[in-house]
């Protein structure tokens, strides 16, 4: 896969994953529940990036997206994969605040190029005690892809806990990153959480 290509599935599958789900039960919740999300889903990106603001204020629009609409709390654990098992309460917990700015800061400037930008949903079904959304998206001047949303109610409320953007999946993106920012520093869970500050301030 080319880098141009590379770059916006690495957009779609941020940008799109910062927004999700209804503080509904899944057990009161329909697929056209998950449906809606995934429309207010575009207006909240739009929203936004038509505002036109610098890279900065940008970056925290985009974090307080997440911090609001993403399940945060089982993505975060998702990226550090074995190492969450053995991670203390308070390591966690700080883990999933940097990850958050983290993921704010490097690709909120992709954005951008959802200016003039569509997100078709096509359906949704359910898929064991999930709901997977099936939408048509096109960035400006790129090729339209398939780009699936995946929301449950694992943190009590119906949020995105996933998504795939051209077979592939945001979770697994996202351990492999971070499993090997983990590796050069030797599995040191700290080590990672301090540099991750330092990288998030600068």
């Amino acid at each position: 896969m080319g880098a141009n290509n590379f770059d916006r599935r690495d957009f779609l599958i941020t940008g799109c994953a910062v927004a999700a789900f209804a503080a509904t039960p899944i057990a009161a919740a329909t697929s056209s529940d998950a449906e809606k999300l995934i429309t207010r889903l575009t207006k909240d990106i739009n929203k936004s990036i038509e505002a036109r603001s610098s890279d900065a204020a940008l970056f925290v629009q985009f974090e307080k997206i997440f911090r609001k609409y993403a399940d945060v709390s089982t993505i975060s654990r998702y990226a550090l994969g074995a190492d969450a098992r053995s991670a203390t309460k308070k390591q966690l917990s700080e883990f999933s605040d940097v990850f958050v700015t983290y993921i704010a800061r490097k690709y909120g400037s992709y954005f951008k190029d959802f200016i003039g930008g569509e997100i078709t949903v096509l359906g949704s079904r359910v898929v064991k005690k999930y709901f997977e959304v099936k939408t048509f998206t096109k960035l400006r001047g790129q090729e339209p892809m398939e780009v699936l949303f995946h929301v449950s109610d694992r943190s009590g409320s119906l949020l995105l806990f996933n998504l795939y953007v051209e077979g592939v999946s945001m979770l697994l993106s996202e351990r492999n990153e971070i499993g090997s920012m983990l590796d050069k520093r030797r599995g040191d869970l700290d080590k990672l959480i301090a540099d991750m500050r330092i990288l998030n301030a600068g």
